[in-house]
């Protein structure tokens, strides 16, 4: 099964509710939607429709370790998804969240914390990690971590988070041959219980070139 999605609303959101079920909430990275917005959004959607939140900024610069920062955050954070009704946080760590004992550690901490707020926890490392110490760390929390397909390869897991940041940045648009790339890698994984999240700049046009690549 395969999810497709963009990372906020690129295009007002009654039309986004046309095509798309998903979407990952960017609004929640830097502040809180206002509540007017929040129910609009879950009065909008249509049935079936999920909802992601990102995860508050001061929470990666915090370097994922509990205090108060943390808890304030992770509450703000679990009031806009009782609104909305979503299942999913994912959290985005800083560039310089680099590999190491104890960052690994401060994740081993804080993942378990938040399954506690949300079914379904996702966290984004740099690319200096290893996919595949993520996905053992992922693994070991009952978390997931993210991958692009197109530059590190499906994950091994039944279960698998996908984001497109763009060929060249978030600036950058897939071309044709990139989409036809990205369908044939997401068809090696259709076991899988996937979700394909665009981040670029023209994500609500590339999302759904790869739907149609995808035949979904």
């Amino acid at each position: 099964m395969i999810t497709v999605g963009c990372a906020g609303f690129a295009v007002p959101a009654t039309r986004y509710f046309k095509e798309y079920l998903f979407v990952e909430v960017q609004e929640t990275h830097l502040a809180v939607p206002g509540p007017g917005t929040v129910r609009r959004w879950r009065r909008e959607a249509p049935k079936g429709f999920e909802f992601a939140l990102l995860g508050p900024r001061e929470i990666g610069q915090e370097g994922f370790r509990a205090g108060k920062v943390v808890e304030n955050a992770l509450k703000i954070l679990s009031e806009v998804a009782a609104e909305l009704e979503s299942q999913t946080a994912v959290f985005v760590a800083p560039p310089d969240f680099v590999s190491g004992r104890g960052n690994k550690a401060a994740l081993r901490e804080f993942l378990p914390m938040v399954r506690h707020h949300f079914e379904r926890v996702v966290f984004d490392v740099s690319a200096s990690w290893d996919p595949g110490e993520a996905d053992e760390i992922a693994e070991e929390c009952g978390t997931l971590s993210v991958r692009d397909p197109l530059a590190t390869g499906l994950s091994k897991r039944s279960v698998a988070y996908y984001r497109l940041p763009g060929p060249a940045g978030h600036k950058s648009r897939y071309e044709d041959p990139a989409i036809e790339r990205l369908a044939e890698i997401a068809a090696g994984g259709l076991a899988q219980t996937a979700t394909y999240v665009f981040t670029n700049v023209d994500m609500f046009a590339d999302a759904k070139r790869f739907k149609r690549a995808m035949h979904l």
